[in-house]
């Protein structure tokens, strides 16, 4: 019978070659400190340096590394770690970044708190090392996130994170459905945030580019469906009950509201209404295009090739 471990560490690599062995050897630290049985899953997520070679002498050495796999092509940090999810065994998912601006030492802080009966801990970054150009997109993901999420989390964007595996296993995550931190969050009861430090990028630069954080600030403003339409049609119908008492209280008092209707007032007008109508229509149009993609059940990644360990060997403390 094959033994689960307590911890399954799923680990997303993009253009890491310089840092992957580093990274490598500072979480393993970590994890043998803790005492508890664990299991490392590592995805190559389409590099184009030699991460993935990096990867499998790795897995030649560590017993530990119970999978590593590569992608077909760069799909993303989300469906990277989804496909490390399908591998996971263990009852405890450890997420993040091989870049080494997070640091795997600090994974004890998060135990400690997961240990208390939390379904979620999530680091955050208390003094973020980034450009403004990634700062500010990611200001307002975070409140995006916390609206769609329902949660008080700060930094969502923090890839430093514990969930209880049987949270992220209720989503079937997989090729059809990638994993969402917000659809996820949103479920979990119980969850805490944990300071962590954040360092400067040593190797290479972040696959995050600009035009990507504002992909997944749109995505994640979509999950708001019911709430945009609320407000238009409820700005729409208040607009509406005003113009009939414009026109009731015509015929009561002399002067009325508006009672002289000048061009530039309904140049204005005309102009304010059109871009709502064109902004909704935006709206229902991305319902639409996100539909019809849904529809075509077009996998998320495709995984070229994986390594897998047949045996129950989980890393422990020596």
């Amino acid at each position: 019978m094959t033994t689960s471990p307590e911890f399954s560490v799923i680990i997303s690599c993009f253009n890491e070659e310089r840092s992957i062995e580093e990274f490598h050897r500072r979480l393993a630290a970590a994890l043998k400190g803790l005492g508890r049985s664990y299991e490392i899953i590592m995805v190559n997520d389409g590099s184009a340096d030699a991460t993935w070679s990096k990867l499998q002498a790795l897995f030649e050495q560590d017993e530990a590394i119970s999978v590593v796999m590569d992608l077909f092509s760069n799909a993303g940090q989300q469906a990277a770690v989804t496909a490390g999810m399908v591998e996971a065994r263990g009852s405890a998912w450890v997420l993040l970044d091989s870049d080494l601006q997070l640091d795997p030492g600090e994974l004890p802080l998060l135990v400690a708190e997961y240990d208390k009966g939390y379904d979620l801990v999530s680091g955050y970054r208390k003094n973020r090392k980034d450009s403004l150009l990634r700062i500010v997109p990611s200001k307002l993901a975070n409140m995006i996130m916390r609206r769609a999420s329902r949660s008080s989390l700060s930094d969502f964007g923090c890839t430093f994170k514990i969930f209880n595996a049987d949270l992220l296993r209720a989503f079937t995550p997989g090729p059809l459905h990638v994993f969402s931190n917000v659809d996820a969050i949103a479920q979990a009861g119980r969850y805490t945030e944990v300071a962590v430090t954040h360092y400067p990028r040593k190797y290479g630069k972040s696959g995050w580019t600009f035009r990507k954080l504002w992909q997944y600030n749109m995505d994640n403003l979509v999950k708001l469906s019911r709430r945009p339409f609320q407000l238009v049609a409820g700005f729409c119908f208040l607009g509406g009950v005003l113009f009939w008492i414009r026109i009731l209280l015509g015929f009561f008092t002399p002067g009325g509201i508006l009672s002289e209707v000048t061009p530039g007032l309904v140049l204005n007008t005309v102009f304010f209404f059109s871009l709502m109508i064109l902004a909704t229509i935006a709206m229902i149009g991305e319902f639409a295009i996100r539909s019809f993609v849904m529809l075509q059940q077009n996998p998320a990644y495709i995984v070229r090739e994986r390594l897998r360990r047949d045996q129950d060997a989980a890393g422990s403390a020596p």
